[in-house]
Formats: structure tokens, C-alpha cells, sequence
């Protein structure tokens, strides 16, 4: 459900389903140590201990133990890893929120993806742990927030007091928990990186002029790895690659045309705010590819 590209309320129905997933499998664990008797999942509310009284709803039903309570719990008998248990409180506390409002913010969007990331992450390790169930074959995994519906930059979008507060109080236990080697963890960090790769597992990615794609922002470091040759290592390049290759009017016209593609060149500036600052054009290898078209290689 996480990964339809365009639900508007995925993030909120996501957290929802995954704290009810999660609480049936604390409910499955509590049974496992309490001799699979159901009624010890119920809430009582007094009585002798051979016949105990317990709480019930609207229709009669007992009332069964909250997903805090059994995490506490399971916590408290070591069954439970503490950072697991708090990615817990984070998501129960992120469920009481998306219920009750509406939110638009694209730092509550993102908040929720790390702590979706590190849930999953949480729930089939534990599955493992104490079930020996692998679940890795349901190909779990939250797509990354830069493919789908990345926020405008031009959007501004004012924190309401309820954010505010969720987003301090998910900082607050990152502060705690922050080992990203651990088994289990509060929340993950997502980042996107573009690397060349043969795996057919890979995502493929192509540079494109398109408006309406999907835009993809790329670090200063990332824009070195993409285009690291400038005019004078492309020009060297081409002198190894091409038979009888002249730095001519040739091949500057055809040089200066490629530029204007993003896939071959990209320009930097020394600073980047000013349009008239002194700037440099850096190439992609791939630019050959185009070359190969017009030269004759050795």
C-alpha cells in the first residue's frame, strides 16, 4: 500500500496497518510464553484468581492488552529489544497523531518513511527470532522518498503544534538509538545513491531533459563522481580513443552541442546564486558514446 505512487494517504494508512500487524505478533509471542492461554491477553479488572473479572467493550468482547503494555512487558523479560520496542512508542504515537488530523508536511512525510523503514525492518527480524519464520520473501521494502511524489521546493508548508511536538519526540529517542549496525532500530536513514551496477536486480535510472519526470537531487560529491573530466581530460581521452583526432573547429562545435544535454556536460558555477559567476563545464564519459558517432576509434 506504501508503494502506490500516488495514495494520498498512504504514509497514515501504513502507519496503521503496520502497528496492527505488529501487535498480532506480540499477541502470537505473549501466548507462545503464557501456555497459549487467550485469557491471558485479557485486561482484568478484579476478582479472585480462580474466577477473575475482566474489562469488556460495547459488545461484551474482553478487552486485550494494548501493543504497549506487551512491548513493556516483553521488554521488561528481555524477549523484546529495547530500540524495537521504542520504534513502537514512536509508531504508536505517530498512529494517535495521523487519526485525529489531516497532515500535509513534507518533514512529517519523511519521518514517517524512517520509521516505516526501521518497522519493517523490526517486524522481520523478530518473525525470524521468534518464530523462524523468514519473510524475506515477501520482498519487503518502503520505496525511497525521491521516487515517488518528492515534495515541490517551492511548497512551504507550516508545522501545526501536533508535528512540531511528534517530530522533537522521534528526534529525542534518534538520540538514544542510533547504532546502524544494531539488529533492531528506532528509525533508518534513507538515502539515494546513483552507482553503476551489472545486478539485473539494480533499479534502472537514466538522465533525462523530461519536465514531467521524477526529479532526482544529486550532492556536489555525486556530480563530481557523475562528471569528473573537464575540458582538458576530455580532450586527452579522445587523442588516446580516436584515430587521427584533432582539437579543431570540428570538434568544438560538436563538444559545445553536447553540453547543452545533462546526460554529457554539467556546468558549475563558482557561485551558483549570481548567473554571470565565473563557471567551469565538467563530462560525463558517457559523452564518447556520442564522439564514437562521428570519430573513428583506433
Amino acid at each position: 500500500m506504501y508503494n502506490k505512487p500516488d495514495f494520498r494517504y498512504r504514509a497514515e494508512s501504513f502507519t496503521i496497518l503496520a502497528l496492527n500487524a505488529w501487535e498480532l505478533l506480540l499477541k502470537s509471542k505473549w501466548l507462545v510464553g503464557n501456555g497459549n492461554r487467550l485469557s491471558s491477553l485479557y485486561v482484568r479488572e478484579g476478582g479472585g484468581r480462580k474466577r477473575p473479572r475482566y474489562k469488556r467493550t460495547r459488545s461484551r468482547s474482553p478487552f486485550t492488552h494494548s501493543v504497549d503494555y506487551l512491548a513493556k512487558k516483553l521488554t521488561e523479560m528481555k524477549v523484546m529489544n529495547e530500540a524495537c520496542s521504542k520504534n513502537l512508542e514512536a509508531l504508536a504515537e505517530l498512529r494517535n497523531t495521523v487519526v485525529h488530523f489531516y497532515h500535509k508536511s513534507p518533514q512529517l512525510a519523511e519521518r514517517v518513511q524512517e520509521i516505516g523503514m526501521a518497522t519493517v525492518k523490526n517486524f522481520a527480524s523478530a518473525a525470524q527470532d521468534w518464530f523462524e519464520e523468514d519473510l524475506s520473501w515477501f520482498n519487503f521494502y518502503l520505496m525511497p522518498l525521491s521516487f515517488v511524489t518528492p515534495p515541490s521546493a517551492t511548497e512551504v508548508v507550516e508545522l501545526n503544534k501536533e508535528e512540531k511536538n511528534f517530530l522533537r519526540y522521534v528526534k529525542s529517542l534518534d538520540d538514544q538509538y542510533a547504532d546502524p549496525n544494531a539488529r533492531y532500530s528506532v528509525s533508518i536513514n534513507v538515502e539515494v545513491h546513483f552507482v553503476r551496477s551489472k545486478s539485473v536486480a539494480a533499479t534502472p535510472v537514466r538522465v533525462t531533459n523530461d519536465p514531467t519526470a521524477t526529479e532526482v537531487r544529486l550532492t556536489e560529491e555525486q556530480i563530481s563522481e557523475r562528471y569528473p573530466w573537464d575540458y582538458r581530460k576530455l580532450s586527452d581521452e579522445c587523442r588516446k580513443l580516436y584515430s587521427g583526432f584533432k582539437v579543431d573547429r570540428r570538434y568544438h562545435e560538436l563538444r559545445r552541442e553536447l553540453e547543452r544535454d545533462t546526460r554529457f556536460a554539467h556546468v558549475r558555477r563558482l557561485d551558483p546564486r549570481k548567473a554571470k559567476s565565473s563557471k567551469k563545464t565538467f563530462y560525463s564519459p558517457a559523452i564518447l558514446q556520442e564522439f564514437d558517432k562521428t570519430y573513428k576509434t583506433i
